[in-house]
């Protein structure tokens, strides 16, 4: 959690830099719709509609105690997620890496080098490596320290029963009961393996999803023009309602207490709001077509399309796949490719109002 923290500040604060430098090039955007007075009360409202959609999304799964049908042990959860994962891997390809694209390829920055070369889709690249490095290492960091601490635990607990039994005179049980105590072991490591994956799944997607977040937040509190502000609320509440339940579910999986449960649905449930927030703050200082504005939120965006893509493909989509009780149900395997087109294509569909 305290990584996250700071990966999340790290976000915000680039994010604050958008308004420090002004366009010094003849681009122009689209005054013609700009209306402040009329805009205003749009984003209150945004502000609380996203936050209701989102809180909604990602505590449905969290209280999937109360909801059996929403409980990981149902097989209709499997299809939830697999409609969630449409939804993440659809926001990456078709919201964020084309935005991304558009403002790295700005006439308002210079040819060289923002013209010639694909910088967006290398930055997507690099993220999603560099999200696979962190998954990778930091599951297999958790999983020996977790292993070492059981190691040494069980050592102990044979030594103290050799000691005994060696006190009663009977050392000659001391090896079945070892042996007992080697194969639970095992068992617990191989489900404290998987336990360790889902924690590190859970935060690494969190991560992405809020980089994203901030920046489509402060767009739109930055944003004078009711006509664009209209539907990008509505697209907007069932995009993080939607991206809650994936991200729900994976908190669900990981099994975390409530003290870091609580603070992953506030991060997940006020960051846009919040980037909605500082966007009414910095409107009157904000210009969208600033060379820092543009770099930093393409950059921004490229990269967490990277994460979401990696994610919603590697840790979402495959593992549930190729899940053994998946594979099993015929019926199963055709809802959850059902579900995922669906998820993929209604949030698609939605790239044309936001």
């Amino acid at each position: 959690m305290r990584i996250l923290t700071f990966f999340f500040l790290v976000t915000l604060t680039l994010s604050l830099l958008l308004p420090l430098a002004r366009a010094d090039c003849e681009c122009s955007s689209d005054d013609d719709d700009r209306d402040r007075s009329k805009a205003r009360p749009l984003k209150i409202a945004a502000v609380f509609t996203i936050l209701v959609g989102g809180s909604l999304g990602v505590c449905l799964p969290v209280l999937g105690k109360s909801v059996p049908a929403l409980s990981p042990d149902r097989d209709i959860f499997f299809v939830v997620k697999a409609f969630a994962a449409g939804v993440i891997l659809s926001t990456g390809f078709v919201h964020i890496l084309p935005d991304a694209t558009e403002s790295l390829t700005s006439p308002c920055l210079s040819d060289k080098p923002w013209q010639d070369f694909p910088f967006a889709g290398f930055c997507a690249m690099v993220a999603a490596i560099g999200t696979l490095v962190i998954d990778t290492f930091a599951t297999g960091y958790f999983t020996r320290s977790h292993m070492n601490k059981e190691s040494g635990a069980t050592n102990q607990v044979s030594s103290e029963e050799a000691k005994r039994d060696e006190e009663h005179g009977s050392g000659e049980e001391v090896m079945p009961v070892h042996t007992h105590g080697t194969h639970g072991h095992a068992h617990g490591s191989g489900g404290s393996s998987e336990l360790i994956r889902h924690r590190v799944i859970s935060q690494v997607l969190e991560l992405g999803i809020l980089v994203h977040s901030v920046i489509i937040g402060i767009s739109l509190g930055a944003s004078e023009s009711p006509s664009t502000i209209r539907p990008l609320v509505a697209a907007l509440s069932f995009h993080q309602f939607f991206e809650g339940l994936g991200l729900g579910g994976c908190i669900v999986q990981a099994k975390f207490k409530a003290r870091t449960i609580a603070p992953m649905v506030l991060f997940f449930s006020l960051t846009t709001p919040i980037g909605i927030a500082v966007g009414i703050g910095i409107s009157s200082a904000y210009d969208e077509n600033s060379p820092v504005a543009l770099i930093i939120q393409g950059i921004l965006n490229a990269s967490a399309s990277g994460i979401l893509i990696y994610m919603a493909l590697v840790d979402l989509l495959a593992a549930d796949f190729m899940n053994p009780r998946v594979k099993s149900k015929g019926w199963l395997q055709l809802a959850l490719n059902t579900s995922l087109l669906l998820g993929a294509g209604l949030m698609s569909m939605l790239a044309k109002w936001a």
